[in-house]
């Protein structure tokens, strides 16, 4: 497995981000990985090499670039209850400055840079997401129709953007949501909205998780929420990139 740092040009500057995909010189498809606010870091690198692993060419922007290079934020080996509140604190300005808009002109540099990679497979990419970058992960799906065939979000503010966000979605869907982020009554709602607009989706609850479930590297972190997550994402990404 090889994993590198690339630096992938935006129209508002340079995103750098991280690549993990296997070393055996295929080509494999392409995956665009977005992590949670805190950022690009050891348990992100370990996700990513843990998706290539299973074929994929995963490409990891630090989409707070606008800010500087990764780590944007300086963290903790563990981010547990002491620190959590200070660095949601210095990241809540950066995330709220990262609009729809924003969201979508980087998809399009970082999807470009994707699939002109050598290693990447032609045909349609996957994309998912973890908190924050689970919206981004939408947002991305939506806006390119076209060139998204799967997109994932964990534990993410999917529903911020309003019913419309899912208009656009032609990729098949999946949602894990956080049990301390939804309610079964708001689940039931969002899932009406995803059937009005005819998106192909699996969305659900996973049992006694909280925000941020799937980090390791935090307090928030479930080990069965987190091998449930790879139990959905990795036939999600089969079924739409190597069959599809």
């Amino acid at each position: 497995m090889t994993v590198n740092t690339l630096h992938i040009p935006t129209e508002d500057g340079q995103a750098d981000a991280i690549a993990a995909f296997p070393d055996d010189g295929e080509r494999h498809p392409g995956v665009l990985m977005y992590a949670d606010a805190f950022g690009i870091r050891p348990v992100i690198r370990e996700m990513a090499r843990e998706l290539a692993g299973h074929g994929y060419y995963v490409l990891v922007p630090n989409f707070f670039y606008r800010e500087g290079p990764t780590p944007v934020v300086e963290l903790p080996e563990y981010i547990g209850e002491e620190a959590r509140p200070a660095l949601i604190g210095r990241l809540m300005p950066l995330i709220q400055a990262h609009t729809a808009e924003r969201t979508v002109r980087d998809a399009d540099a970082y999807l470009s840079s994707l699939t002109a990679r050598p290693e990447v497979a032609d045909g349609p990419v996957g994309v998912t997401g973890y908190c924050i970058g689970g919206l981004l992960a939408m947002r991305t799906a939506a806006a390119h129709p076209g060139r998204v065939a799967a997109a994932a979000a964990f534990h993410g503010p999917v529903g911020a953007d309003g019913p419309g966000l899912f208009d656009g979605l032609t990729a098949r869907v999946h949602l894990g949501h956080a049990a301390s982020d939804l309610t079964p009554e708001a689940l039931a709602e969002l899932n009406k909205e995803l059937d009005a607009a005819g998106v192909d989706h699996t969305s659900e609850i996973y049992p006694g998780t909280v925000h941020g479930f799937t980090m390791s590297d935090t307090d928030a972190y479930s080990a069965a929420g987190l091998k449930l997550h790879w139990d959905r994402l990795l036939p999600l990404l089969d079924g739409a990139l190597h069959h599809g």
